[in-house]
């Protein structure tokens, strides 16, 4: 497994809030195949289930998000399996905040880098 940098997300955990965010405010909740769907529609790339399924259980154990069973009557109603729900926690809409707010900072800091670096090469051309 990938090692992680404390006070970080996984890309896709962080692609999760933001999706879980938008359904969520829609749905008052989401599930995993809603979410898959999304994610792939973003992207053009279909996450492996089993994959989206360990974030969103690493995720729930970590409190950013919330599970729970959907009503079995419902499920039932429409002829098909129960379904898990999820929502996004206050905690996990700030860890989503501060994830981006920490890659916009990196953006910026490698931005202003390469327009340092930029600058001295052409001061460089400029004297030579």
């Amino acid at each position: 497994m990938a090692r992680r940098r404390p006070g970080t997300l996984f890309p896709l955990e962080l692609d999760i809030l933001d999706v879980g965010t938008v359904l969520q405010s829609t749905e008052g909740s989401f599930y995993g195949f809603a979410l898959a769907k999304q994610l792939a529609d973003a992207d053009g790339a279909l996450t492996a289930h089993g994959t989206l399924y360990k974030a969103l259980s690493r995720m729930t154990a970590a409190g950013l998000v919330e599970a729970t069973w959907e009503d079995p009557a419902v499920a039932e109603g429409e002829g098909r399996p129960r379904r898990r729900l999820y929502r996004i926690t206050g905690e996990g809409a700030s860890a989503r905040d501060r994830e981006h707010a920490r890659l916009l900072a990196e953006r910026r800091s490698a931005a202003r880098a390469t327009g340092a670096a930029w600058s001295a090469v052409t001061s460089r051309e400029a004297i030579a």
